[in-house]
């Protein structure tokens, strides 16, 4: 693989890093020149394995032959156009792709460019839905603690890190968070979902009747909290969400922009868990993160409100320049193209007892105090200093990274999130590194 030249400082500066420290970065920076299955080529030649499929989105592993071709493929035969008013082959194609793998009764996606956008793209819809409905009261929003929403103004308002929200209030006002569902003293080292905790979601009645059922517009929350630290949710806490919000009336969304595409081996967390929101927000998986793509999958009852009225209507004043892109259109049905052909979500269900074996491993060494895990997701907590210094998990991810391994950290914990199609051998090597690394820890 050749190696690309270094930028120098001068070449650097002018780029403005998302969520880094630009400064310490610049001075010594982490650079990756290319990128084959489940490795990163590094700007110093080493080939880093990694653990978290870029940004919890490579699943089927780097640089797959046919997404490649059907992006270069796409490029030489419509470079652009408008979904406003006009459309491409391509875009349909792929939403009945993703549609075609979806839960049952969710049969229409509307594309957007990230996981962002798509939950934005969520919440405008679910306030519309009751407008279109006549339910105009209905305009609040329900997240929950430590959930992840992306970093448009309607995520980080439903979203519940307090770090990602402090420096852009005020946010939008009519929303409130149920409670996260981590409780070292009753889940920890709990294998796949936790017995305890499904109480849990009754603490949306308790909200519903704060702010009185007939406004609040939807619940949104990720079926496994993904960024705030991989946390599966207790055994029955979906299902009790489901029957509150049936109860009530109100619209229920999963944000699947990580759980999607074969995270937990199903297509979607969804169908792993057996309850069906109304609708889901993607991204991701969606394009094996090939080509910036998002979406959102509304069920039948949804999209039925909206085609109620005249023909001639435009249903949702909603969209963007690069909604549906052909390349994206392209990129994600040969990633689905990918995901059969390979196997690649059947895959991951074989490899998840042996992921959970070997995360489960690291019990007992110094300063682990918890360890999370469910289909190819995992977190391993660690005990902060005593002092309140530099959190364990952040030099810990560095360790790694100079040991060859990609791995991230979230508060004090460890997160990963690898290729679906990483082998038995590349998970001892993943939780050996770590486990080297633990112990020379202080």
């Amino acid at each position: 693989m050749t190696i690309m030249t270094v930028p120098n400082q001068s070449e650097m500066e002018s780029y403005w890093l998302p969520f880094t420290a630009n400064r310490q970065f610049k001075a010594n920076p982490r650079l990756f020149v290319g990128a084959d299955g489940m490795y990163y080529a590094a700007a110093d030649g080493r080939r880093i394995l990694d653990g978290m499929a870029g940004l919890w989105c490579v699943n089927a592993g780097h640089n797959q032959r046919p997404i490649v071709e059907a992006i270069k493929q796409a490029a030489e035969r419509l470079d652009y156009v408008s979904s406003f008013q006009m459309a491409h082959p391509l875009a349909f194609e792929a939403a009945s792709r993703i549609a075609g793998i979806a839960p049952a009764g969710m049969d229409h996606v509307f594309f957007a460019n990230s996981g962002s956008e798509a939950v934005d793209t969520a919440l405008k819809i679910a306030r519309a839905y009751f407008r279109v409905k006549g339910e105009v009261g209905r305009t609040r929003f329900i997240g929950r603690a430590k959930g992840y929403h992306g970093m448009g103004w309607g995520g980080l308002s439903v979203a519940g890190i307090g770090r990602h929200r402090k420096d852009f209030g005020p946010l939008l006002p009519e929303t409130d968070h149920l409670p996260h569902t981590l409780d070292l003293a009753h889940t920890a080292f709990s294998r796949g979902q936790p017995a305890w905790g499904a109480h849990l979601a009754d603490e949306l009645e308790a909200l519903a009747q704060i702010h009185d059922p007939s406004s609040i517009a939807a619940v949104i929350i990720e079926p496994v909290t993904g960024s705030g630290g991989v946390l599966p949710p207790p055994q029955g806490y979906l299902e009790r969400l489901r029957a509150i919000c049936d109860r009530h009336g109100i619209l229920l969304i999963f944000d699947e922009v990580i759980t999607g595409f074969g995270r937990l081996g199903a297509p979607f967390a969804a169908q792993a868990f057996g309850v069906t929101p109304d609708l889901i927000t993607c991204a991701k998986g969606m394009t094996n993160g090939a080509v910036p793509m998002g979406g959102v999958i509304a069920g039948d009852k949804v999209w039925n409100a909206f085609m109620a009225g005249p023909e001639n209507m435009i249903e949702l004043f909603h969209g963007y320049t690069y909604s549906g892109h052909p390349l994206a259109c392209a990129a994600s049905i040969a990633t689905l193209d990918v995901y059969c052909d390979q196997d690649i979500f059947e895959r991951a269900a074989r490899t998840a007892p042996l992921w959970e074996a070997a995360a489960h491993a690291l019990k007992g060494l110094p300063n682990v105090i918890d360890i999370r895990n469910i289909g190819l997701l995992a977190a391993v907590e660690l005990a902060p200093r005593p002092d309140g210094g530099a959190v364990r998990a952040i030099e810990a991810a560095n360790r790694c990274f100079d040991e060859g391994v990609l791995v991230r950290s979230a508060g004090d914990a460890l997160v990963l999130s690898p290729p679906l199609v990483i082998s038995e051998a590349e998970i001892e090597r993943l939780f050996a590194t770590i486990a080297r690394v633990l112990k020379l820890l202080q």
